[in-house]
């Protein structure tokens, strides 16, 4: 099994480029694991304490299930994603049922913080966007989609986005095998990618 990491900071358009490299490939060959699926369980703890939780820092993440599911899928087996509700701040304790594939992409802002799971990658790629495109994205994604206002879009990213960023994510780009610069540009990028995966499949 191929496993490929792709990371970069909110809005960098990390989704785009797994859609990109996913467009050229025989479909049900590759499988994707988002990070957004696996924060940490918050039932003990009060919507008021949830919506305080800072999501941007590393002790967010549940990576040992993280690792644990990329476990079991390199063993062959079939995993149970765990559901995650930005509306409630919480997993709805729903389960996606995801089986093996020969590629599987691991994507999110914080996956290459963590060793276990930087270790378990075949190839690390951090997508890169100018900070103000990200911020725009970040304000149109989380008021159409997550129900948030302005004001506190913005508040969030001053308090906790951007010091988040450039305290875990940023650096990680040390650790990039790849740096996609996300413009329209980035094909020869993603091209490479997909003719490793290409021959991986074959």
């Amino acid at each position: 099994m191929l496993i490929i990491g792709i990371a970069g900071g909110t809005g960098c358009g990390k989704t785009t480029v797994v859609n990109q490299i996913l467009n050229e490939l025989p479909e049900g060959e590759v499988g994707v694991i988002s990070q957004d699926s696996y924060y940490q369980e918050t039932s003990h703890l009060s919507y008021e304490e949830r919506v305080k939780i800072n999501f941007d820092h590393p002790r967010s993440i549940d990576f040992k299930l993280l690792e644990q599911h990329l476990k079991d899928l390199k063993e062959g087996k079939t995993i149970e994603q765990p559901v995650y509700s930005f509306v409630k701040h919480n997993r709805t304790g729903d389960t996606i049922l995801t089986k093996p594939r020969k590629v599987m992409i691991v994507e999110g802002i914080l996956i290459l913080t963590n060793k276990e799971l930087r270790d378990m990658f075949d190839i690390k790629i951090f997508v890169h966007a100018d900070s103000d495109e990200r911020l725009i994205r970040r304000l149109k994604r989380d008021i159409k989609e997550r129900g948030r206002d302005i004001d506190e879009v913005l508040l969030r990213y001053q308090t906790t986005l951007k010091p988040m960023h450039e305290q875990f994510i940023e650096p990680m780009k040390e650790y990039a095998d790849i740096i996609i610069p996300n413009n329209k540009y980035n094909t020869v990028a993603v091209d490479i990618v997909r003719t490793i995966i290409n021959e991986r499949l074959s």
